[in-house]
């Protein structure tokens, strides 16, 4: 019921207490509405597992495993459907090659090829994405010739993508080209689209370490690890790093950047094989036992499998390393029979471990299909272990002087030319590239590195007769 009130002349209504609260309410709740900003459009919805490892391959950068298996499954459905279909069969080669690598099966090397070679033929214009995958396929199956062919005809359809050029350097690097390197480096950093990618910063990092610019490697890795889109990309950037610091002799260093890889992605086998590297260094030898069989559980690398067969024999097992170099065999079969050539690691393999003349046989035939350092320095270490010092020394000064390429500063390298100088008699230069090595990495071998030391301890100490290099 309405209440008045005279006041003066006139008259003012008094509204009931329930309604004039309510109407108070109303004119709040306006004003409050008034000061909320505009409507915004509602986020996207965070990409899936198979959208982001879409997004990874895509951009040439590392993709979680089960990220990989979820795009590997949607784009073997789609193409059943979409046979011509050439984005989706590139992307599923693409996806083959990095499970491939990341686990070290190699049978997903000849699905890839497959799966590429369809892309190519039923879009055979203008298909970058699957010529730069096939040359990725190369190089993972470490056939460089085929790498470069392949990453100079995906240059060629899209010199302006800067995904062309990252399989590219690597292939120029495995044949030893050092001078193109440098040059498709230029260009790849000279394209505003990808100076600031971190896959980009990190092949430039890969450069640089090949050109002993450590500093600015382990600079460009960091900035590549700040800038990772996912977990698994910065993993993978912080297992390089690790790598890195490995070869400057840092074990406790590295060891930090190998479980931060993990943490991000446990599933990343070449950080627990680091792991296990570094923890050896470190005198942990059960630890780092341990920490090699989860790896190779995860991830049977030949290479990691050589690691564990080296570790066992420095630590007094031969029956254990025995068994391991056994299986490095059938390994490097098994993915020799998928398109991977193996001969450089059995080059090593016997030579330090099996029938040196049967290492120099395998490595100079892969010098003239693939003449990088690496090979080089097998090769020279084949020969000397063959009796052949005189001719080992050439492979290599090849594999450490810069007028060769030779840059990177490898103490393995080093040291393998000191062996060789100190079966020649040259004391002077053995007793300078010995002590480099230890220098460089004073764990850079579990056998090597005692060698390299009783090697010092028989030379002793400098005298005026020594030979120059």
């Amino acid at each position: 019921m309405e209440m008045e009130r005279a006041r003066g002349h006139g008259r003012v209504r008094v509204l009931p207490r329930p309604l004039f609260a309510a109407l108070a309410g109303c004119a709040v709740l306006g004003g409050a509405l008034m000061l909320l900003p505009p409507d915004r459009p509602a986020a996207p919805p965070a990409p899936g597992p198979a959208a982001r490892a879409e997004r990874a391959v895509t951009a040439g950068a590392p993709a979680a495993l089960p990220d990989l298996a979820a795009l590997i499954g949607d784009r073997e459905s789609f193409v059943r459907t979409h046979p011509r279909d050439g984005q989706a069969w590139a992307q599923l080669g693409s996806a083959y090659v990095e499970r491939g690598r990341r686990t070290s099966d190699a049978a997903d090397f000849p699905r890839a090829e497959r799966a590429l070679r369809t892309s190519v033929k039923v879009r055979p214009g203008g298909n970058a994405e699957a010529l730069g995958a096939l040359a990725a396929l190369a190089n993972t199956r470490r056939d460089f010739p085929a790498a470069r062919e392949w990453g100079e005809a995906a240059l060629r359809e899209a010199p302006r993508r800067w995904t062309s050029y990252p399989a590219l350097l690597d292939a120029y690097t495995g044949l030893g080209d050092y001078k193109a390197v440098r040059r498709t480096l230029e260009r790849l950093q000279g394209l505003r689209s990808g100076a600031a990618v971190p896959a980009v910063m990190v092949r430039a990092a890969g450069v640089y370490r090949d050109q002993g610019r450590r500093e600015d490697a382990q600079a460009a890795l960091a900035d590549a690890a700040a800038r990772a889109a996912t977990p698994a990309e910065e993993a993978e950037w912080q297992y390089r790093a690790g790598e890195l610091a490995w070869e400057r002799g840092e074990p406790t260093e590295a060891l930090h950047h190998f479980e931060a890889a993990l943490r991000l992605d446990p599933e990343l086998g070449s950080a627990r094989a680091g792991k296990g590297r570094a923890l050896a260094a470190l005198g942990r030898s059960a630890e780092a036992v341990s920490t090699y069989r989860t790896a190779l559980a995860k991830q049977p690398s030949p290479q990691y499998t050589l690691e564990l067969g080296e570790l066992y024999e420095s630590l007094g097992r031969p029956e254990e390393a025995r068994a391991q170099y056994a299986v490095l065999r059938a390994r490097v079969a098994k993915e020799q029979a998928a398109g991977v050539d193996g001969e450089l690691l059995l080059g090593r393999f016997e030579a330090d471990h099996g029938d040196a003349e049967s290492a120099v046989r395998r490595l100079r035939a892969e010098w003239a299909r693939q003449p990088g350092l690496d090979v080089a320095d097998a090769l020279g270490r084949a020969l000397h272990r063959a009796g052949k010092a005189e001719l080992a020394l050439g492979w290599a000064r090849r594999a450490t002087d810069k007028e060769h390429g030779g840059e990177v500063r490898s103490a393995l390298y080093v040291f393998h030319r000191g062996m060789i100088e100190w079966e020649l008699g040259l004391a002077g230069p053995a007793r300078r590239h010995l002590e480099e090595a230890l220098r460089i990495n004073p764990y850079f071998s579990p056998a090597g590195a005692v060698a390299a030391k009783e090697a010092l301890a028989a030379l002793g100490e400098p005298v005026a007769s020594d030979s120059p290099d």
